[in-house]
C-alpha cells in the first residue's frame, strides 16, 4: 500500500531490520507488541488505516489525501 521495503518499515518504526523480518516470518509470536504497535504507527503515518473485524476478518485501507 505504500510501497515500503522491509528496510523502509524497519528505518520508519526506529526497529532492527532483523525484528521487521521476524514479524514478517512468524507474525506476532515471535515480536514485542511494542514493536508491533511501531510498525502499526509508522503505517499509520503514511495514511494506511487499520480496520476492526467486521465478521470477515481485519483489513486495512489507504486513508484519502
Amino acid at each position: 500500500m505504500v510501497d515500503w521495503s522491509m528496510l523502509d518499515l524497519a528505518k520508519a518504526a526506529k526497529l532492527s531490520i532483523s525484528t521487521v523480518k521476524r514479524f514478517e516470518r512468524d507474525g506476532h509470536q515471535l515480536v514485542s507488541a511494542e514493536a508491533i504497535a511501531m510498525m502499526r504507527d509508522a503505517l499509520e503515518t503514511e495514511q494506511v488505516r487499520f480496520l476492526p473485524d467486521d465478521g470477515n476478518g481485519p483489513g486495512v485501507r489507504c486513508r484519502r489525501r
